[in-house]
């Protein structure tokens, strides 16, 4: 499986659409999610955006406030989407710790290799949008990274299971900022060699 890149099967809501208010406000965001990715959050204004996806103005405000609301919406529900994708790829490499590390960066290269990937949503957002909610997205994301990271280096024996799961969050980040702005091929290969080189000296811890 693919990271969600926003890829995914799109149910346009039409004007003057009678269906129920939660049903509506999902098929706009599931709508919205590829553009807002492909596009970024300031490469499609509001009418564009509105055109596209088949709703009007009154419609996406009276379900998200404003375009920043959808945003905002967008940014949560991928972040759920993808610590789910990558909990299931890690659930799936069996009970060994270094195979689940070597499935995360497995995975996440494949998403490097997706036409569509334009990168770290939230990442891109927060650069972006210098604003505490994005900000705070971000954080979030990114805490549900580490804890994943961390879980694996527990399992592992890792004497600081924390400060792994942070080196390797960093080679994770690291990695998909080169494989969206200099070079994709090889980006997540190489982060999981160094990420794996780490598992011998974390398990024994500092010497001397």
């Amino acid at each position: 499986m693919i990271e969600p890149s926003g890829t995914i099967e799109s149910m346009p809501v039409l004007k003057g659409s009678t269906i129920d208010p939660a049903r509506t406000r999902a098929a706009i965001l599931e709508a919205a999610t590829p553009l807002l990715y492909e596009r970024g959050l300031d490469g499609i204004g509001v009418a564009e955006l509105c055109a596209r996806l088949g709703v009007s103005k009154e419609t996406l405000y009276r379900h998200f406030g404003t375009k920043d609301g959808l945003v905002q919406a967008m940014l949560e529900a991928r972040s759920e989407r993808v610590t789910r994708w990558m909990a299931e790829a890690v659930a799936a490499a069996g009970q060994d710790p270094a195979g689940q590390l070597a499935a995360v960066f497995d995975a996440l290269q494949a998403w490097y290799d997706d036409p569509a990937f334009r990168g770290c949503a939230m990442l891109n957002a927060a650069a972006q949008h210098h604003v505490e909610p994005v900000r705070a997205i971000t954080a979030r994301h990114l805490d549900r990274y580490l804890d994943l990271l961390t879980g694996i280096a527990e399992r592992a024996g890792a004497a600081d299971p924390p400060v792994l799961g942070r080196q390797w969050l960093m080679l994770v980040e690291g990695a998909t900022v080169v494989a969206a702005h200099h070079d994709a091929a090889g980006a997540g290969e190489h982060a999981r060699r160094a990420a794996l080189a780490l598992l011998p000296a974390a398990r024994t811890g500092p010497q001397g």
